[in-house]
């Protein structure tokens, strides 16, 4: 590959993350460009760029993940790489190549090829065999029956994973204990790889019960030189999501994370992998082991190769501030035929990181995600060592439509102990006021005995830590007062967005009007909410019913709806199953009745309030 040089990039994302990627191109003297949705007018990844384009409605699927939509952006900006990002289409190989396909647009990430070669599961575990990367005992091949799930585990024994092909993150992912659950957990992971992936196509793997999860951050040119940056440690998640990363790993010996380092690089060569990615691995952790005599995990323990995510990661971060490269920036220059100007034995692990993603949630109530509020106050901590990745600001209200992430915190010391010293006081200094956090939680783990100590598995959160303790730091630490933006008249400034021909342009006017007051069929606001969950009799113009409505507790889409008008229900059952935040939740009826109406279908996207389920 010849090399290049961009004048322009169009960031095919949003957020904290589209944020990230301009500050890089910046850095390059490389021009930027934006894409919105109509929720994301004010979003601060539109205010970074040089200029941004709306590519469609609120709903991700008419707007982010179009792909002809962003590609023609690209077109309209004159842009001459689109960088992805994380989430949306950043794994998303069709797109890839259809951007590859594009006179004059380079993609900014790994050949479509290599993409489709190890986002797919089975083929990724087959290209890790034959790398001699060791992989979790399972099958290749896709299976179709619950027989063939009970037929594995008498071979290897329960639990097993029932997995996705294009998963990832636990979404598509179904964990079967006994015989009598194979049919159903299996129909949920094939329902759950359609929805997310548009594959249903499963496959089973031996489930490791009490595993750390580690990382190895991978770079590679067009030019054949693969180099690792060292590890992370990713254990500490709540229902398969990081919450809380660091580099590098305090539970490994030296050698077993080069021999996790090399390993990655074995695969990522055996792949013709280039740009940045990175390999996963589950290390099994030892029951022995005492990490408070300082035993860590040695060069005899078992690792397996879990997966590629074939982009950059969120927790890119804690990689960059202890090896001191710049991931995103090597992104861009190796889009542009750029050989990497560094040894692997140049590569030096400095210090130790963590990362404490900043999202709307609420620990205490299982990790639930705001549905709503606005930072009254935001005003993030500072001093040596702390970085924020951020895009919001005071006085913004907080965008629902797609994940909960508000930011990201960054803290670097020269040893885990002065960095773990630095985040406590850089947890306390971060003042957030109207939306609720899960920064209670991260202060809890700094003092937590198997945080602290290194100790701490994948299922640390989900079965071993007391829900009372989590409780009791959001009462000592989280904010209570919460803003409601329903009907809020406080966002008319001077400054004035116009879109013209669907390219935005920012006006700035010297009179400022008053903010029009529309009024409801009650004589206040037409927006006012209509509450959540059941319990509203009132008759309801979308459904043009009367009785008890069930409504979404949040923005989603509909994955299944399990009823039918005129079926008879029970206190408990399943009305519907909707999608958000990256998770199945079942909506179940709160009383039993006869269902009168059914406003919604399979794949239908869904706003907080709207209704669901009528129930008489």
């Amino acid at each position: 590959m010849t090399e290049t040089s961009f004048d322009k990039v169009l960031v095919a994302n949003r957020g904290e993350i589209a944020v990230r990627v301009m500050r890089a191109c910046d850095d390059l003297g490389i021009d930027t460009v934006a894409v919105y949705s109509d929720a994301d007018k004010h979003g601060g990844h539109v205010r970074h760029a040089d200029e941004a384009y709306n590519v469609g409605p609120a709903r991700a699927a008419d707007s982010y993940l179009d792909h002809d939509a962003v590609i023609g952006a690209a077109q309209r900006a004159d842009a001459d790489a689109i960088h992805p990002g994380y989430g949306f289409l950043a794994e998303n190989a069709e797109f890839a190549a259809a951007v590859e396909a594009t006179e004059g647009v380079t993609w900014v990430g790994p050949a479509s090829d290599s993409m489709r070669q190890l986002g797919e599961k089975t083929s990724a575990r087959e290209t890790m065999q034959a790398a001699d990367v060791p992989i979790v005992p399972g099958d290749t091949e896709p299976v179709e029956s619950a027989d063939a799930v009970r037929a594995f585990a008498e071979e290897y024994g329960y639990p097993v994973a029932i997995k996705a092909e294009g998963g990832g993150g636990g979404r598509g992912m179904k964990i079967v204990r006994d015989p009598a659950e194979a049919e159903e957990q299996l129909e949920s992971a094939k329902r759950e790889g359609e929805a997310y992936f548009d594959n249903d196509t499963v496959y089973l793997e031996r489930f490791l019960e009490n595993p750390r999860h580690i990382e190895v951050q991978i770079l590679a040119d067009h030019h054949g030189n693969v180099r690792h940056l060292g590890e992370r440690d990713c254990s500490l998640q709540r229902r398969h999501q990081k919450v809380i990363e660091e580099g590098p790993s305090p539970a490994l010996t030296d050698e077993l994370r080069a021999e996790i380092g090399e390993a990655a690089r074995r695969g990522a060569d055996a792949a013709g992998y280039y740009n940045a990615g990175t390999f996963e691995f589950l290390v099994e952790e030892a029951p022995d082991r005492d990490a408070a005599a300082g035993e860590r995990l040695d060069a005899e323990t078992n690792f397996y190769f879990l997966e590629v995510n074939t982009r950059i990661q969120v927790e890119h971060t804690v990689t960059e501030e202890i090896t001191g490269i710049d991931i995103v920036k090597w992104q861009l220059r190796v889009a542009q035929g750029e050989a990497l100007d560094f040894e692997q034995d140049e590569v030096t692990v400095d210090g130790h990181a963590f990362e404490f993603r900043i999202n709307a949630e609420n620990a205490a109530d299982d990790f639930a995600p705001a549905t709503g509020g606005r930072l009254d106050t935001y005003d993030p901590p500072g001093g040596p060592g702390v970085r924020l990745d951020d895009a919001l600001r005071q006085g913004e209200p907080l965008v629902t439509d797609y994940d909960s992430m508000i930011a990201k915190l960054v803290v670097y010391g020269r040893n885990r102990t002065e960095s773990i010293a630095r985040s406590k006081r850089a947890l306390a200094e971060f003042d957030i006021e109207g939306i609720v956090t899960i920064i209670p939680f991260h202060r809890l783990m700094l003092d937590d005995d198997a945080f602290l100590g290194g100790t701490h598995t994948t299922k640390y959160i989900d079965e071993e830590l007391e829900q009372d303790r989590i409780e009791a730091a959001q009462k000592r630490f989280g904010e209570t007062t919460l803003t409601d933006t329903e009907g809020d008249e406080t966002a008319y400034t001077r400054e004035f967005t116009v879109e013209v021909d669907g390219k935005r342009f920012e006006v700035e006017l010297e009179e400022r009007g008053e903010p029009p007051q529309t009024g409801g069929d009650d004589g206040g606001p037409s927006g006012a909410p209509t509450g959540g969950g059941s319990g509203s009799d009132t008759p309801d113009a979308a459904t043009g019913a009367e009785g008890e409505r069930v409504t979404a507790e949040m923005q989603g889409t509909i994955l299944e709806v399990t009823v039918d008008e005129g079926d008879e229900v029970a206190a408990g059952d399943v009305l519907c199953v909707l999608e958000a935040m990256k998770m199945e939740n079942d909506v179940v009826a709160e009383f039993g009745g006869t269902v009168r109406r059914v406003p919604v279908a399979e794949d239908e996207s869904v706003d907080m309030g709207d209704v669901l389920v009528v129930l008489d």
